[in-house]
């Protein structure tokens, strides 16, 4: 299954919903490469852009959501902060012990926690900014 933005993820940030568009393709990209057994080539350079991805998106998205005065960006920055650090470690260990499968299921797993936010929690936080226009 690929992942894309749909029209009830967007949150009118044009910035924001591009920056969406480039994870769902660095993950759909690491997704083909596992699919064609070359996963393993493939997880470094996905991990670089996560650490890059999430410290300028999340920056972005938490500066959308103190403009809009989002009731609810504690809890979202709380979480920003929390996924940064976990992610850290993640990379650190890809980065340490090389490309494997243990590495590359770890990964898949902390960018499926990352996607079911966008779902959930940046769906919440699309559909305040576009009631709050």
């Amino acid at each position: 299954m690929k992942y894309e933005v749909t029209k009830d993820l967007e949150t009118g940030n044009a910035l924001i919903d591009s920056e969406h568009r480039q994870l769902f393709d660095a993950v759909n990209q690491l997704m083909d490469a596992c699919s064609s057994g070359q996963g393993r080539s493939k997880i470094e350079s996905t991990a670089k852009f996560l650490e890059g991805y999430v410290r300028k998106h999340f920056g972005d998205e938490e500066q959308l959501q103190k403009t809009s005065k989002y009731p609810d960006y504690p809890r979202h920055k709380t979480f920003h902060d929390g996924y940064v650090r976990q992610l850290d470690v993640v990379c650190a260990e890809i980065r340490r012990d090389g490309a494997s499968i243990a590495a590359l299921s770890k990964l898949n797993q902390h960018i499926g926690v990352l996607v079911n936010h966008i779902r959930t929690e940046d769906k919440k936080l699309a559909a305040y900014v576009r009631g709050a226009k």
